[in-house]
């Protein structure tokens, strides 16, 4: 079966980082691109960063950039985004995604999805 896992969301405060993974089983990320995408409540999906199957190529949306870092170890079949300088506007559920073929930020073109991990920035 081929599923994606997001791990390392939680509480931080402003200011503070987060580590989020995600991890595939069932199949290889050797040839997919990687999309974060985050939704907060009522709010619509919106793309975060997205990277290409091979890590030479990334994308940042702009209210993240300078800030978030995606990275990924195809030898341990995971994706990471690395989360700085957090603010309360961050907070939301962060989902990552995976797409044969080019990077993208558009989500409609992904292929597979994971469940979603929390990440919440307050004082």
């Amino acid at each position: 079966q081929l599923q994606l896992v997001e791990s390392g969301g939680g509480w931080v405060q402003p200011g503070g980082s987060l580590r989020l993974s995600c991890a595939a089983s069932g199949f290889t990320l050797d040839y997919y691109a990687i999309g974060w995408f985050r939704q907060a409540p009522g709010k619509e999906r919106e793309g975060v960063s997205c990277i290409d199957h091979r890590g030479g190529s990334t994308k940042y949306a702009e209210s993240v950039k300078g800030r978030f870092t995606i990275s990924r170890d195809n030898a341990k079949n995971t994706v990471y985004l690395q989360m700085n300088s957090l603010r309360p506007e961050d907070t939301a559920v962060y989902y990552c995604a995976a797409v044969w073929g080019m990077a993208t930020m558009r989500s409609k073109l992904y292929d597979y999805w994971g469940q979603g991990t929390q990440v919440t920035v307050s004082s």
